[in-house]
């Protein structure tokens, strides 16, 4: 599977207001509405990392990141369900691109909130606790400020932020891997005839005694690489047993 680490930092609304608390703000208020500032990215297995910022231009940065989406099987981001696609996905409309080719999103924030009780979920936070490392810090608000006012220092430091938030993808990535229930099945874009691990692809699997649904026994198996649960797909009961076992009726 071709997948694609993606990760977009953005600009803020612009808008008036005269208070600074519980503020209701209209549209009339609104001055100017956030961007795509820019974007990081990095192929699966490849060292280098990819930007591209408005500075670039505008059309030439969607363009660039249009093309991987393109291409990609699988996009991993963390959030980027709700947040970078979405805002991507605005972009692209806005400028008259088609969507791009269907792909799989891997959110790794959707594991971390299903699985785990972490006192926070920001990846900065997950990252530190799995010892992989942490994002670059900054002044806040104010580096967004000063990027959206085209100052060079603050675009070197927005550059190395974006681009450390994708290198610690993978990272988190691996770590978490066993644990995804909605990873897509590697095995589909395998040529293999060997039983394989669904989230990493290796056929170093091992049976791992039997699971029982209400009606059914499967074949329990587990990735010795990854450390991914499995189970096979088809019951491993007889025909004759599957006669005999029965099911409670629903009640109305």
């Amino acid at each position: 599977m071709k997948k694609l680490y993606l990760d977009i930092e953005t600009a803020p609304n612009k808008c008036f207001t005269w208070s600074l608390f519980n503020v209701n703000i209209s549209l009339s208020q609104i001055v100017t509405s956030g961007y795509t500032l820019c974007w990081a990215a990095k192929w699966s297995g490849k060292k280098k990392i990819m930007f591209a910022s408005i500075q670039d231009g505008e059309k030439k940065m969607l363009e660039e990141i249009h093309a991987l989406l393109e291409e990609a099987e699988a996009v991993i981001h963390y959030n980027g369900r709700k947040f970078d696609i979405p805002v991507l996905n605005k972009e692209f409309l806005k400028h008259g691109f088609a969507p791009p080719s269907s792909y799989h999103q891997i959110d790794l924030i959707q594991t971390m909130r299903g699985r785990f009780k972490l006192t926070s979920n920001k990846l900065d936070y997950v990252a530190g606790f799995l010892g992989v490392g942490n994002k670059v810090h900054h002044k806040g608000m104010e580096l967004w400020a000063q990027c959206m006012d085209g100052d060079p220092k603050a675009w070197a430091i927005m550059k190395k932020y974006n681009i450390q938030d994708v290198r610690l993808l993978p990272l988190v990535y691996k770590k978490i891997l066993p644990w995804m229930t909605t990873h897509p099945n590697e095995a589909l874009y395998s040529t293999g005839e060997y039983p394989m691990c669904t989230n990493c692809g290796s056929e170093n699997v091992i049976r791992k005694g039997v699971e029982h649904s209400k009606t059914q026994t499967y074949q329990r198996f587990k990735c010795k690489d990854c450390g991914t649960p499995l189970r096979g797909r088809h019951t491993i009961l007889s025909p004759e047993k599957r006669r005999v076992i029965l099911t409670q009726s629903k009640v109305a």
